[in-house]
């Protein structure tokens, strides 16, 4: 399991010439490319909103890494533009993976998972709570003000089960060995291993988006 959270894949891939090399954030340590700091995906992935520029996070409750990135990416995500829709998608892989995905899903979809993100973490990571079984997590979420028959029904439903084969269906399509892993307009992915940690990786974001905006 350890592995699988801490793995990084490097996927050979072609870079886009001058305009790719135009959106070079500034800071960054060296140019940035394919094969290098991310790689391309081998089949394009349909974005969620048509027009707009997508930024995928794949992360995990239980994994420390998606964690401390918590505070990187929120502010960087709250800053993007219009022209940019950034979404979180639960990686899971089994077990825990799976029952935190999950939950992770029933809360998008009752409209409350912004407001409970931050505490589920703190729960899991600090707290130790494990929330692998739904009353254990309807008992923790009513703390928090999620009504408990609500997420329960919303959790065992055929909608939510629907979301998890979709969501299990895109990590495999974003041929993701880890996390926490970024997708970039179902186009590109890497990681804090290939971007070299999380500045790294709003630096790659940042590049990514760029040269998505400047190819439309």
């Amino acid at each position: 399991m350890r592995n699988l959270i801490l793995s990084a894949t490097l996927v050979a891939a072609s870079v886009f010439g001058m305009t790719a090399q135009a959106a070079q954030p500034i800071g960054a340590a060296e140019p940035i490319e394919a094969g290098k700091q991310y790689a391309e995906l081998s089949t394009p992935v349909p974005v969620s909103v048509p027009g707009k520029i997508e930024v995928v996070e794949l992360f995990w409750y239980g994994c420390p890494h998606c964690y401390s990135f918590e505070p990187v990416v929120n502010p960087w995500a709250e800053q993007l533009p219009e022209d940019v829709n950034f979404k979180r998608i639960p990686a899971m892989f089994g077990g825990p993976w799976d029952a935190h995905g999950q939950m992770f899903l029933t809360l998008e979809a009752m409209g409350v998972e912004h407001k409970v993100h931050a505490a589920v973490f703190d729960a899991i990571q600090n707290q130790r709570k494990q929330l692998t079984k739904p009353d254990d997590m309807a008992d923790f979420l009513a703390t928090q003000g999620v009504d408990k028959d609500k997420f329960l029904a919303t959790f065992n439903s055929f909608a939510i089960k629907g979301q998890v084969q979709k969501a299990k269906e895109l990590a495999k399509k974003y041929e993701i060995t880890g996390v926490p892993s970024m997708v970039v307009n179902g186009k590109y992915r890497f990681d804090l291993g290939t971007a070299q940690g999380p500045e790294g990786v709003l630096n790659v974001a940042d590049f990514l988006i760029a040269k998505e905006r400047a190819a439309k």
